[in-house]
Parts: structure tokens; C-alpha cells; sequence
């Protein structure tokens, strides 16, 4: 069979190491069933791109610059902008609870860094087929890992409580909890999560309507939404892990 860029599977690859970009492209480039249609440095890069043309399947760094998105908040964009693309996480790190959180917020396959290509190429294919893909050491990794939480859940442990601030309740397991956020940003996200607009959350914290905009702009480019309803829909998913 002869393939062409119509019928070959559409790849976008997203590595910040130019080495490793390159050379990934080159080595999918040989497959005949392959079309790499871009490889990028930032995630800004390639979800400009993306707009333009999207991608049947996504091979992505989940570590990239210190100046770039986190991988988990990552993928929950990818999944919330371009959900027909499905998405192949590559990383040096592949500690079970890195690929679990990885697998939860979306991703269909992990693929660790010391991994052959012949391995990564069939997660590729696994992936493309609506399956998911984990190799046998991290399946077993990972069961070993949720038999443990399993046993520790089963044990009965008060839950402490979070203290409130003023009229907003904080909530646990969500976007605001991120580590990358400043202190004051997790209380401007957590406004905004209860329905608060800008300027009541000026008027609540005593601060200029500038300054919480700036300090929502901020948070929402750290955790890789651009507006209210993406936040709230990535929220959503979050609560339903």
C-alpha cells in the first residue's frame, strides 16, 4: 500500500531539547504510515500551530522549560482545546505517580526517555488506535502502586479542614491548588472558581481592579487557559478524576 500525506497519521511532536526534536522527526519521518507536521520548542509554539492545522496525534515532553506550561496543566489544555487529537507523553521521569497523574488528566499513553524508539513507534500505533499504551514494568508499577493506596484508603483518617477566606469556601484537588501559583494568585483563582468577576475580588481584597487582573492573567498563563470557561471546564475534569 502506498501511503500519502492524506492517509499517513498526522504528528506534532513538542520537545524543548532541539536534539531530541529533531532527531524524533527524522526517525518518524521513516515510516511510511507517519506525517510529522511539526515539531515545536514551546507549547505555545505548537498550539499556534494547531489552530491553523490540527494534529491527529500529539508526542509530547512532559517537562519542558522552567518558562513553559507544566506538563499536567499541559495536557489538560491540549485535551480542552483540541479534543480529537489524542495525546503520547515522553519523558526522562517516568515515576509511577507521574504517569498515573499523566494517564488521569488525559493523556492515552506514556513512553519513558530510556525506552527504544521501536517502542516508542508502537505506542504510536497503540495510541492512533484509540488504545492506551504503558509497557509492561510500569502496568505492573503502577497496580503495585494503586494496591498500596487501595490499603491506606481502607484505614480511617480524619480529613483536616481548610481554613475559608472571608465568603470564599477553598477547595481541595483543584486548579487553585497548583504549586506554581503565587499565594495571592490562588486566592484570586479561587474568586474567580466561586463566580466572583474582577471587581468584586478588588473590592474584597482591597486592591486596584488592575492589579487582580494582572494577577488573574498571570495564573491563567501558568496553568495554560485563556478564559473563564476554559478554566471551569478543566476544573470540571479535574473533580472527576
Amino acid at each position: 500500500m502506498t501511503w500519502t500525506l492524506a492517509s499517513a497519521m498526522r504528528i506534532a511532536l513538542l520537545d524543548d531539547h532541539a536534539v531530541v526534536r529533531y532527531g524524533l522527526a527524522k526517525r518518524l519521518a521513516e515510516e511510511p504510515d507517519f506525517a510529522v507536521v511539526g515539531a515545536f520548542a514551546t507549547s505555545k509554539e505548537l498550539m499556534t500551530a494547531l489552530r491553523a492545522s490540527p494534529a491527529d496525534l500529539l508526542l509530547i515532553d512532559y517537562s519542558l522549560g522552567s518558562n513553559d506550561i507544566d506538563g499536567l496543566n499541559l495536557i489538560r489544555a491540549l485535551r480542552v482545546r483540541f479534543p480529537r487529537s489524542k495525546i503520547l507523553v515522553t519523558s526522562a521521569h517516568s515515576s509511577p505517580a507521574t504517569v498515573a497523574m499523566a494517564m488521569k488528566a488525559g493523556a492515552r499513553g506514556f513512553v519513558g526517555k530510556s525506552q527504544e524508539l521501536t517502542e516508542l513507534i508502537q505506542a504510536i500505533r497503540i495510541v492512533s488506535r484509540g488504545r492506551e499504551y504503558l509497557n509492561s514494568a510500569m502496568t505492573r508499577e503502577l497496580a503495585a502502586m494503586q494496591a498500596a493506596e487501595a490499603t491506606t484508603r481502607s484505614q480511617p483518617e480524619p480529613r483536616p479542614k481548610r481554613p475559608r477566606t472571608g465568603n470564599v469556601q477553598a477547595c481541595s484537588d483543584t486548579l487553585s491548588d497548583m504549586p506554581s501559583l503565587s499565594p495571592r494568585e490562588r486566592e484570586v483563582l479561587r474568586c474567580c472558581l466561586d463566580g466572583m468577576s474582577v471587581t468584586e475580588i478588588a473590592e474584597k481584597f482591597a486592591r486596584s481592579i488592575k492589579t487582580i487582573s494582572g494577577q488573574k492573567q498571570s495564573a491563567f498563563r501558568k496553568l495554560g487557559v485563556r478564559s473563564d470557561h476554559e478554566l471551569f471546564k478543566i476544573e470540571y475534569q479535574i473533580k472527576e478524576l
